[in-house]
């Protein structure tokens, strides 16, 4: 018995590690463990700590486990069910990769549909990116996982011409044909704390692509139209939620609508004070002429970067600009037109797509994982 139950801790050891060297990795400690044990049988846990960093078939695996391919088959697509796999079609195969921690298995646990029993796992997760090592981890790489989109009605019109299409989270969505709606993970967590802010949770996360393809097929998601997330879009910006999306030039995958409360990205700003979000290309500048202290930037920031200093009719916004990302809630609050973008110098260029992007992430960590 003895024997047995160190040969199952040990399964679970390796699956650990393994995620631990992702390019985002996951380090390891004992609320990883908990939460691993709660997502995946022992038999998960096996394959999914033999899963190369490559797309790998079902054939692939049954010669590292020594199990018949249509075991592994079975055991794959009940893993890909809970998100703990990504599977997609290949010249015939089908090929699978074992999703990270982030982007990854934390999302797909809480875009499935609301469950009751998912309190304690909400516990171990929010327990876990609390853990500064975690968070520095994940969040503090030169190469960031998110970039932020400022909202477009405050871009300014003398440069709207040479806006690039990378920067406008509008033509993103309509360059991608359509996608998905999904629940927000990071809320649909928080609603399981009791802590839940007031922005949507239903419906709101965007997803585009090859992704929102898969999670409609998997069941995480709905389908969506240009015209359903374009409404979307605008809702984010009603609800003054900032706008993120994959750190990449060419088809994010993801389009995210971000609080400061609920959010483990910006937490890890708000929290952790880590540069969490590559900032985007306008930022924001404020003439003090026309200012009159209202305070609606330093209430609409998520992420406390802006706080009204001096003393009564001298008060004035100071913009942190270690912390501002560049999201243009600020400027789209501000009711006398004092706050204002203009565009960063020299311009940010996203990685051109996500392997460059995690190439670069397993570089700058010495991670040979492609």
């Amino acid at each position: 018995m003895g024997h047995s139950l160190d040969h199952k801790e040990q399964i679970y050891n390796e699956l650990a590690e393994r995620l631990s060297k992702n390019p985002v990795g996951a380090p390891v400690n004992e609320m990883l463990m908990e939460i691993l044990h709660k997502l995946y049988t022992s038999a998960e846990a096996e394959i999914g700590s033999k899963l190369p960093f490559r797309p790998a078939s079902a054939s692939h695996l049954a010669k590292a486990t020594g199990k018949s391919a249509s075991e592994i088959s079975e055991i794959l697509d009940s893993m890909a069910n809970k998100g703990l796999v990504i599977d997609f079609p290949r010249r015939g195969e089908t090929y699978y990769m074992l999703a990270p921690m982030v982007v990854g298995f934390f999302e797909y646990t809480f875009m499935r549909a609301k469950r009751a029993d998912l309190g304690e796992l909400a516990e171990l997760f929010e327990n876990y990116m609390q853990d500064q090592t975690v968070r520095e981890e994940i969040f503090h790489g030169g190469t960031k996982m998110f970039r932020a989109l400022a909202y477009e009605d405050v871009i300014p019109l003398a440069v709207e011409t040479e806006v690039l299409d990378y920067d406008r989270a509008s033509d993103i969505i309509r360059q991608s044909g359509g996608g998905a709606l999904s629940t927000c993970a990071c809320r649909h967590m928080a609603d399981h704390l009791g802590r839940a802010c007031d922005a949507p949770i239903d419906d709101v996360c965007t997803s585009l692509g090859p992704a929102s393809d898969w999670l409609i097929r998997r069941n995480f998601a709905k389908i969506a139209t240009i015209e359903d997330l374009l409404e979307n879009l605008e809702r984010a910006r009603e609800e003054g939620l900032v706008i993120l999306c994959d750190n990449v030039l060419g088809q994010p995958a993801f389009i995210c609508f971000c609080c400061g409360c609920c959010c483990g990205v910006l937490r890890a700003i708000n929290e952790g004070g880590l540069k969490a979000v590559e900032p985007g290309n306008y930022l924001p500048q404020v003439s003090f002429e026309k200012c009159v202290a209202c305070g609606a930037c330093e209430t609409a920031c998520q992420i406390n970067a802006i706080s009204l200093t001096g003393r009564d009719a001298d008060l004035r916004p100071l913009i942190d600009r270690t912390l501002c990302i560049g999201c243009g809630i600020c400027a789209s609050v501000c009711p006398a037109g004092a706050c204002y973008m203009v565009a960063r110098e020299p311009p940010y260029k996203p990685p051109r797509d996500s392997f460059q992007q995690m190439l670069s992430i397993a570089r700058e960590k010495n991670r040979k994982v492609f």
